[in-house]
């Protein structure tokens, strides 16, 4: 009798457990379609918010840790204050560790972690942003080995290349000290195939074109860059970055302009 009852009660816990699992799994992808409606509506705050709701239900919850990660990315660069641009940093570097522990070959994982660390660099100092330079480019291969048609990680791969093609001498020398990356393993080149691809994936994203602008600019190829400006131009601003970033467009192109 019993193990009966034992039994009895075995059977409804896995019951209560596979109800509750079904229940988490419907609740938390309500969540995650209205968290991604409010991204979609460019309402990061909200969609913030709504992601962190996500893992109340689902504490591993993929899409919401790396959706975390790329919101307190995004949302750190708007701030002025370096202290506050360093405390969405740290946060975004922590949501994509999550990320990555479930799932460690992920593209959108290795994207966030890469964004993130780049990020926390600018804020850190010269020596860690040499020495992190390793590590962002292996998340960076990691994510376009998962998705080729990653356009933002080929952004952020045009911007390594950049940067460690043009390192002055002073940080050629700290790279050689951390053991970093050399200049030969870069080129603006390779930075404007990754933008160029890039620009190729998502057309409406002016900070390709800006990017890709600028590395011509320092190539010495005027009229590739004020093509690339006009074109960024005929781009319509959606958001308050974007109006930035066209404004930025306006200006660079008046200053490669033939007066």
């Amino acid at each position: 009798m019993i193990k009966v009852w034992n039994k009895s009660i075995g059977v409804w816990l896995v019951l209560l457990c596979i109800c509750f699992r079904a229940f988490s799994n419907n609740t938390s992808d309500e969540l995650v379609r209205e968290a991604n409606q409010l991204l979609g509506e460019y309402k990061d705050a909200e969609a913030l918010q709504k992601f962190e709701e996500v893992l109340v239900v689902n504490p591993e919850h993929y899409e919401a840790l790396y959706k975390i990660s790329l919101l307190h990315s995004r949302i750190g660069l708007r701030y002025a204050d370096e202290l506050q641009k360093g405390e969405h940093f740290i946060l975004a570097k922590d949501f994509a560790e999550k990320a990555l522990k479930i799932k460690k070959q992920g593209a959108e994982s290795n994207y966030v972690m890469a964004l993130a660390i780049a990020n926390l660099s600018f804020v850190s100092g010269t020596k860690a942003r040499i020495s992190n330079l390793k590590e962002i480019k292996s998340h960076l291969d990691k994510a376009l080995a998962a998705n080729p048609n990653y356009a933002s990680a080929w952004q952020l791969l045009g911007r390594w290349h950049y940067k460690v093609a043009n390192m002055n001498v002073f940080e050629c020398t700290i790279s050689k000290l951390v053991k970093g990356c050399t200049k030969s393993e870069a080129s603006n080149l390779q930075a404007v195939n990754c933008f160029q691809k890039a620009i190729k994936l998502d057309g409406k994203n002016l900070n390709y074109y800006y990017d890709l602008a600028i590395v011509y600019r320092e190539m010495k190829e005027i009229d590739q860059s004020i093509a690339i400006l006009q074109n960024a131009l005929q781009v319509q601003p959606v958001t308050s970055d974007d109006l930035e970033l066209s404004r930025r467009c306006k200006v660079m192109l008046n200053d490669l302009s033939p007066s």
